[in-house]
C-alpha cells in the first residue's frame, strides 16, 4: 500500500495550476463574497465610529477615511479585476485591523478580522499558490508585530469594562457573520462545482459508451458489459448474437446516406421494443448489431432472434417518398464455459457469414 508523504498536500498545493478568469472577469461567486464583505465591513466600521463618538466622544477621521474607501471599493467593484479587488480589500482590512488595535488595544479584538481575509485569499482558485503564501506570511507577520506593539504601548483610548464588552460584542457578531457568509458562499460554490462536474462526467461517460446515431451502447460498452457479466456470474450461461442488415450498401447507394441513418434508427427502435428486458443490444459497427442474452441458452436466444428477424421483415420503411423493406441475418452462439468472450463472438460472426452465404434473411444457431 502506497503511503503519501505527510506534506504531499503542500507540494500539490504549490504545484497546482491556476486558471485565468473567463474573459478576464471576476467569477460570480467571488464577486458575491466580496460584495457582501464590503457591505458588512462598511456596516461594522460605521457602527464602531458611531459608538466611538457616542461613548468616547472621539471622532476617528482615519476610520472615516477607511469607511469611505470601503464604500468607494464597493461602488467600483466591477471596474477592477479580481486580483486588484482582492489586493484593495486586503489593504483596507489590514489597515483597519491595525488602526483599530492601535486606538483601542489588543483586547478590542480588531486583529481577528484578518482570519476572514485569509479565507478570501486561500479560497480563490485564480490566485497563484505562491501569491497566497506571500499574503499569508505578510498577514501573520503583521499580526505578530501588532501584538508585539501592544505589549509595550497603551491604546490611545482606554475604555471601561462595559464599553469594552460592547465593542467586543459588536466585533464578535460581525466577525462570525462575515466568516459564516464566506463559508456559505464558498461551500455553495464548491458543491455546485462538484455537482456540475459529476453531471459533466456522467455525460462524457454516456457519450463514450453510446453510439451517437442510434443511442445504443457502442462496441466497447457492450463488450465490457458482457465481460463484466462473465466475471460476476462464472457459472451462468449466456448467448451472443451478431446481426447484419442485408444489402445495406444498396440502401445507401440508392436512397443516400441520410436514408441509411434513418434505417439504422428505425431498426434500433424495433430492437428496443422487442427487448422486453430479455437481451441487451449494441451497435457493433456499421450495419452490424450485437445482441447479448444473459442467463439464456441457445434455443431461447435463437427463438428471440427469429422473432426479431420476422419483426424486421414486416417493417415498412419510407424516406423522402421512397418506400422499401429490409431484412437482417444473424448468427447466435452459446457460452460453453471454456472459450474466451472474443471466441464466442467470432463463432457468432462465422454463423452470420454462413447465413449471408446461404440466402440471407435468416438466423443461424
Amino acid at each position: 500500500m502506497k503511503i503519501d508523504h505527510p506534506f504531499q498536500f503542500l507540494r500539490d498545493f504549490l504545484n497546482s495550476k491556476v486558471p485565468e478568469p473567463e474573459h478576464g472577469k471576476m467569477p460570480k461567486y467571488y464577486r458575491r463574497v466580496l460584495g457582501v464583505s464590503n457591505v458588512l465591513l462598511a456596516a461594522m466600521y460605521l457602527m464602531i465610529l458611531l459608538l466611538s463618538v457616542i461613548i468616547n466622544h472621539h471622532v476617528d477621521w482615519f476610520g472615516i477615511a477607511l469607511l469611505v474607501a470601503v464604500i468607494l471599493k464597493s461602488a467600483l467593484i466591477d471596474e477592477m479585476n479580481m486580483r486588484v479587488n482582492l489586493l484593495v480589500h486586503a489593504v483596507i482590512v489590514t489597515l483597519w485591523c491595525g488602526w483599530y488595535v492601535y486606538i483601542y488595544g489588543w483586547s478590542s479584538g480588531g486583529q481577528h478580522f484578518l482570519i476572514p481575509l485569509l479565507m478570501l485569499i486561500f479560497f480563490s482558485v485564480y490566485v497563484r499558490p505562491l501569491v497566497k503564501v506571500v499574503y499569508f506570511c505578510i498577514l501573520i507577520v503583521f499580526r505578530m508585530l501588532l501584538f508585539r506593539y501592544t505589549l509595550s504601548h497603551e491604546p490611545i483610548i482606554a475604555m471601561e469594562q462595559n464599553t469594552m464588552v460592547l465593542f467586543q460584542t459588536v466585533n464578535t457578531l460581525f466577525l462570525f457573520f462575515v466568516t459564516a457568509v464566506n463559508c456559505i458562499v464558498f461551500s455553495t460554490n464548491i458543491q455546485e462545482t462538484e455537482r456540475q462536474l459529476l453531471i459533466d462526467n456522467q455525460e462524457l461517460q454516456h457519450e463514450a459508451e453510446t453510439d451517437a446515431l442510434t443511442q445504443l451502447p457502442n462496441r466497447r460498452s457492450i463488450y465490457e458489459e458482457m465481460t463484466r457479466y462473465m466475471k460476476e456470474n462464472p457459472a451462468s450461461q449466456f448467448c451472443v448474437a451478431i446481426a447484419d442488415i442485408d444489402f445495406f450498401k444498396k440502401v445507401n447507394d440508392t436512397y443516400g446516406h441520410n436514408c441509411g441513418d434513418y434505417t439504422l434508427q428505425r431498426l434500433t427502435a424495433c430492437f428496443r421494443e422487442n427487448a422486453g428486458g430479455r437481451y441487451k443490444c449494441g451497435r457493433w459497427g456499421g450495419e452490424e448489431f450485437c445482441f447479448f442474452f444473459p442467463g439464456m441458452n441457445i434455443d431461447d436466444a435463437g427463438t428471440i432472434m427469429r422473432d426479431v428477424n420476422i419483426q424486421v421483415s414486416y417493417m415498412d420503411f419510407e424516406f423522402e417518398g421512397n418506400q422499401f423493406k429490409i431484412t437482417i441475418t444473424a448468427g447466435v452462439e452459446e457460452y460453453d464455459f471454456r472459450s474466451e468472450l472474443i471466441g464466442i463472438i467470432e463463432q457468432a460472426d462465422k454463423k452470420l457469414y454462413t447465413g449471408k452465404t446461404t440466402g440471407r434473411n435468416r438466423v443461424i444457431v
